[in-house]
């Protein structure tokens, strides 16, 4: 499977082991969520996460849908 890096791609991949490509970390996918933010302007700015629980951890890392990839079959 590949992905484009867009949200609708990546959350067939929800529940299944994923690599994060800019940290290199690889957990669970467990989901895919669009969140109100605070900017420095002081006006919220809507952002897409991805959230990801690498194993044997109790808090899970946040990154963008564009940096998820499928990890490879072993």
């Amino acid at each position: 499977m590949s992905t484009t890096g867009r949200p609708d791609d990546v959350l067939g991949l929800v529940g299944k082991t994923v690599r994060d490509i800019a940290s290199g970390v690889e957990g669970e996918l467990l989901a895919i969520r669009c969140e109100q933010l605070p900017t420095h302007t002081g006006t919220p700015a809507w952002t897409r996460r991805a959230y990801l629980l690498p194993p044997g951890q109790d808090t899970p890392l946040t990154t963008a849908p564009g940096n998820i990839r499928p990890t490879r079959a072993r």
